[in-house]
């Protein structure tokens, strides 16, 4: 029987398929799932522009997530191309923490083999915006 930890996983996988789409653009060396407190998994994979206007995966992800009318998340897995997992980037860490107050519980994959876990807070101590909450 396989854990949630897996079927993100595997979604990731489906979709990681690095390639250039034209001579400015790359996409799919990075790809991930997140799993929302409603059960539903949405996936994406990054976006690397010559000019800095890209998109990492995990953003793409909640874009998706966004564009299907949700905002709250569960748990947060990125795949790099060679298979392991990892923490997403300081944008995409700030982009989950606005999206809402309760964001700061989300669980992010560090390490697949031991399944390994930190809570998004973790990576982002003493939030500025903490100060702004009710």
């Amino acid at each position: 029987m396989s854990d949630i930890w897996e079927t993100l996983y595997e979604k990731a996988k489906e979709v990681l398929n690095p390639r250039e789409i034209s001579s400015y653009v790359e996409a799919g060396g990075v790809s991930a799932a997140v799993l929302t407190k409603a059960g539903n998994i949405y996936v994406g994979v990054c976006i690397d522009t010559a000019s800095s206007m890209g998109m990492c995966a995990e953003r793409n992800a909640m874009a998706n997530m966004i564009t299907h009318g949700e905002s709250c998340i569960d748990k947060v897995l990125a795949l790099f191309w060679d298979g392991k997992v990892g923490p997403p980037c300081g944008v995409c860490r700030e982009f989950m923490m606005q999206l809402d107050k309760d964001n700061k519980d989300i669980e992010i994959l560090m390490d697949y083999e031991a399944r390994r876990s930190v809570r998004l807070s973790e990576l982002l101590p003493e939030w500025w915006g903490d100060a702004r909450e009710d």
